[in-house]
């Protein structure tokens, strides 16, 4: 039986998936040092969410489109570039620890 060839781009974005599922469990957790908070990270083949009480994140990828949604309703686009940062629909670029540390900030103060 021949093994299907993998597409080396989806690869990329799994790879990517995972760093930024750890990245936002490393920082919620650094966030929660300070008092009893804590966050909750799911990782899903194409879903994260993060939970900390009533404040919520989910991301859902489709390749290196990210669709990311919070408790309040608001929502909104990015992507992952090829270099490990990830875009918005603005066309700025943020590199993932930051933008993840950013999430975390947002959801654990």
């Amino acid at each position: 039986m021949t093994a299907m060839p993998v597409d080396s781009g989806d690869r990329l974005w799994t790879e990517l998936w995972v760093s930024l599922a750890s990245l936002l469990r490393s920082y919620t957790a650094a966030h929660g040092l300070n008092g009893s908070r804590q966050a909750t990270v799911e990782l899903g083949e194409e879903r994260i969410m993060v939970r900390r009480g009533e404040r919520w994140l989910r991301l859902e990828r489709a390749g290196a489109e990210i669709d990311v949604m919070r408790e309040d309703g608001a929502g909104w686009r990015m992507k992952f570039g090829e270099d490990g940062r990830i875009g918005s629909e603005t066309g700025e670029w943020m590199e993932m620890d930051m933008q993840a540390e950013s999430w975390a900030r947002e959801l654990m103060g």
